[in-house]
């Protein structure tokens, strides 16, 4: 088990595989109180073609859980040290909601940053309301009843078998209640809007149009304010966008990313 510690507290990660892009890997931030688990399926397709980092955020699985709340520079911090550890000199970072806001606003502070990718993203802490995806991972029957908020319902009735692969990862290394709350503090204020034309980088910003966490105008807002922003609409997924349309996730993510390297040579 691979760790860093920022101010103290020990950050877990996962790092693997080797790619031509040396120095250059694609680093995941996860959403609110989800494990590594949630970019299981991202993870599966981009290591080979790339190296990858998994990590869990400060509060969640693996990582430490020191008191609340936990503010957007803290956890922005923590990112970076997540990026000197691993030696990503121009990394790609792909984000998820709250794992989003954190990777937009590393983009603008870091200079290790390429590429921005963000799924289910606002440019404002009162576009999210995230609580209702999020449950103790000690009870099983709150965490499948909370997935309701985040997957759509064609996929949760097509996609049952699914449904309980999930549970059992979050049991097993989503956030408790504390570390999911101290979590959702840093978006309390968060307003990137202001400053969304200094994040000069690649992005691309996918939403489900049926995200009832976020709204898909919330992330076409965020997508316009961006200088090199694109906006990439997802018919009838919801919130955990990576989960129900892994492939055309991946597929796109894979194709950005290799635009950005044929620009690049």
């Amino acid at each position: 088990m691979s760790t860093v510690s920022n101010d103290g507290v020990s950050l877990y990660y996962h790092q693997e595989g080797e790619s031509e892009d040396e120095g250059k890997p694609v680093v995941f931030v996860p959403e609110a109180g989800l494990g590594g688990w949630s970019w299981g399926w991202q993870h599966a397709a981009l290591t080979g073609p790339h190296e990858t980092v998994v990590w869990d955020l400060r509060g969640t699985g693996r990582s430490d859980v020191p008191p609340g709340p936990y503010s957007m520079e803290t956890l922005v911090n923590d990112l970076e040290a997540i990026l000197v550890a691993v030696d990503a000199r121009n990394a790609h970072l792909v984000g998820a909601g709250l794992g989003g806001a954190v990777a937009l606003a590393a983009a603008r502070e870091s200079t290790r940053v390429a590429t921005l990718s963000v799924l289910c993203t606002a440019a404002r802490g009162d576009a999210f309301d995230l609580e209702p995806l999020l449950a103790s991972p000690d009870d099983r029957a709150a965490l499948r009843e909370s997935l309701e908020a985040g997957l759509s319902a064609g996929f949760r009735e097509s996609q049952p078998e699914v449904l309980e692969g999930i549970v059992d990862w979050r049991a097993d290394g989503d956030a408790t209640r504390a570390g999911w709350k101290a979590q959702l503090a840093a978006l309390e204020g968060f307003d990137a809007r202001d400053w969304l034309v200094e994040v000069t980088q690649p992005a691309r910003v996918i939403h489900g149009t049926v995200d009832a966490l976020v709204s898909s105008e919330a992330s076409r807002e965020l997508a316009s304010g961006l200088p090199r922003g694109e906006f990439v609409p997802l018919e009838g997924a919801g919130h955990l966008v990576g989960i129900e349309r892994s492939r055309t996730v991946n597929d796109r993510l894979l194709g950005f990313l290799e635009e950005r390297s044929g620009a690049d040579r």
